[in-house]
């Protein structure tokens, strides 16, 4: 999800970038919980999902995507473009001639505030045909400036191949960033706007030297080749 500074150094003979680390409580369509940790760095960016022992790697600049299972010590590692282009391709297999009903989307300032996990927050709604459907609440600051660099890059690469099918997620991204970065999200899709759910709460944030193994595969795991990708 203002601009990033970052710096190299050299720290016990390794290679260093400021960075960023967050916690998330993520919350599925049942409401069942589980944790995710994100990393940003300038032209990088991890996700770790310790319960299912899954972590992705972004690589905008070496155009690296890699997917790691710890549990059985083995990854995928292919061009970021080029795994973009299959994701693209099984889209449209799987949803032929689908193309998603489009919406206006308005973002709008309720003039509430609240501290949520030590952070100072604002509550922005965001309406699709005048309907509530996401209530966010956000805030700014030097790690946030990070985080939104990083996260413009993530969301010009998914729209190269998926224009449509994130035309308005990309809307409600672009007029949600002025506000700050999403500590709280509340979801109202889910139960019809009877009441909403918090899908992807901010537990933790900070900025920390991000060293460059964090965004390599372990060294001794397997490297897996999937078929759609060999050719």
């Amino acid at each position: 999800m203002g601009s990033l500074v970052a710096f190299l150094s050299i720290l016990a003979s390794h290679e260093c970038m400021a960075g960023v680390v967050a916690e998330q409580v993520v919350r599925d369509r049942e409401g069942s919980p589980s944790k995710v940790l994100l990393y940003f760095s300038k032209d990088r960016f991890r996700t770790d999902h310790p319960e299912s022992g899954l972590t992705t790697i972004l690589d905008f600049k070496e155009d690296r995507f890699v997917m790691i299972d710890h549990r059985s010590k083995s990854y995928v590692e292919v061009k970021l473009s080029q795994w973009e282009k299959e994701m693209a391709r099984q889209l449209k297999q799987e949803f032929p001639g689908v193309k998603p009903k489009e919406r206006k989307i308005v973002v709008r300032r309720t003039g509430r505030k609240a501290v949520m996990n030590g952070f100072q927050t604002e509550q922005i709604e965001i309406l699709a045909e005048g309907e509530l459907i996401e209530e966010n609440w956000v805030t700014r600051n030097k790690e946030t400036e990070l985080i939104e660099k990083v996260m413009d890059r993530v969301a010009q690469g998914f729209s190269r191949d998926f224009r449509l099918e994130t035309k308005e997620g990309r809307e409600i991204y672009e007029k949600l960033k002025p506000y700050g970065f999403p500590i709280l999200v509340k979801d109202y899709t889910i139960t019809y706007g009877l009441a909403a759910i918090d899908r992807v709460e901010v537990k933790k944030m900070e900025e920390r030297e991000l060293k460059d193994e964090i965004f390599l595969a372990p060294a001794g795991y397997q490297r897996i080749i999937p078929e759609t990708l060999k050719k």
